[in-house]
């Protein structure tokens, strides 16, 4: 009667030990089928009015005219005195600067020390005691930011530049 329950348990055992195997299998093959499909099967060109086949990226250049953001880092810390209320305090403020396609990020990259003397003359006129605050930092970004485009309008009669961002801010 033992070696009747051990038979049984030994049966249960093989079954339970192929069902695993078969679950095992079935899920690998479903997951290699959808990783074929989502990398090889691309998306079919889209079709004008006309009937004409366009290629998905031709569609993606028509939603973003401008190009593609590029930032340009500027080669070193703007490091400045401000003055405040209280005390004279020392700045560091590293800057990237965000451009729309390769033509605008060569042109700011000819344009680096013109770039610099516009972004040190709005820096060395700004107040430590704004500077601690969000909000002055804020307002000290967009003024960058629009004199860094009035200069760029002035040599390249476009404003190139889109956006002056702070990667880097250290007051002492």
């Amino acid at each position: 009667m033992a070696d009747e329950e051990l038979e049984i348990e030994e049966g249960g055992k093989k079954k339970g030990k192929m069902m695993l195997i078969i679950i095992i299998l079935v899920v690998l093959l479903a997951g290699g089928g959808a990783a074929y499909y989502f990398l090889f099967m691309g998306e079919e060109p889209s079709t004008t009015e006309d009937g004409e086949e366009v290629a998905s990226e031709m569609v993606e250049d028509e939603v973003m005219p401008e190009g593609q953001a590029l930032y340009v880092a500027m080669p070193r810390a703007f490091t400045f005195n401000a003055p405040g209320v209280a005390r004279e305090r020392i700045v560091q403020i590293e800057v990237q600067l965000m451009v729309r396609g390769s033509i605008n990020e060569e042109l700011a990259k000819r344009h680096i020390p013109m770039i610099e003397g516009s972004l040190l003359q709005v820096f060395s006129a700004s107040n430590a005691d704004d500077l601690v605050t969000d909000v002055g930092k804020v307002e000290l970004k967009e003024k960058a930011t629009a004199q860094v485009r009035q200069t760029m309008m002035e040599l390249e009669k476009t404003s190139v530049v889109e956006q002056v961002l702070f990667t880097g801010f250290v007051i002492q």
